[in-house]
């Protein structure tokens, strides 16, 4: 296999993994919020906090160096239309996943206090869910229209 064809493996491996990790993230947590039991929230959230870590985090940083590796290695320009608008959204994604990530840290905390006070789930656990829930649409909206430039490379 040549040097090209392994990095976009790679590539499409990490956008794989961002799309299916987010999508799994957003199913679990959902789920276990609608449970309405602090102990089942505070361990969905722990292991969705682990998994944005493990694999999120490590095709976050892998997609633009193996994006940028391809487009060189391709002979693309950085300033092609169909490329600048993958950054774009890919820099939009990062703006709504960074809150993100911290949400789910301090829900699966705010969870923990609950369980351990034997309390309801305070009403910033709430606020919280809906800013995160809120997040998502975009940023899931805009991992799909990266995946859709990279496939179809549009002249834009």
């Amino acid at each position: 296999m040549s040097l090209f064809l392994a990095i976009k493996v790679l590539h499409v491996i990490g956008a794989a993994v961002l799309l299916g990790t987010g999508a799994g993230i957003a199913f679990f947590m959902l789920m276990a919020h609608r449970a309405g039991d602090p102990r089942i929230i505070a361990h969905t959230a722990g292991v969705v906090v682990v998994a944005d870590t493990v694999f999120t985090a490590t095709a976050v940083v892998a997609q633009p160096v193996t994006g940028l590796a391809l487009a060189w290695m391709a002979g693309h320009s950085l300033w092609d239309g169909w490329l600048l608008a993958s950054i774009a959204l890919y820099v939009l994604t990062g703006l709504f996943w960074l809150p993100v990530v911290w949400m789910q840290w301090r829900m699966r905390n705010l969870a923990r206090a609950a369980v351990a006070a034997g309390t309801a789930l305070p009403p910033e656990y709430h606020r919280l869910f809906r800013a995160w829930f809120a997040c998502g649409f975009p940023a899931f909206a805009a991992v799909l229209g990266i995946i859709a430039l990279m496939v179809a490379k549009p002249p834009l």
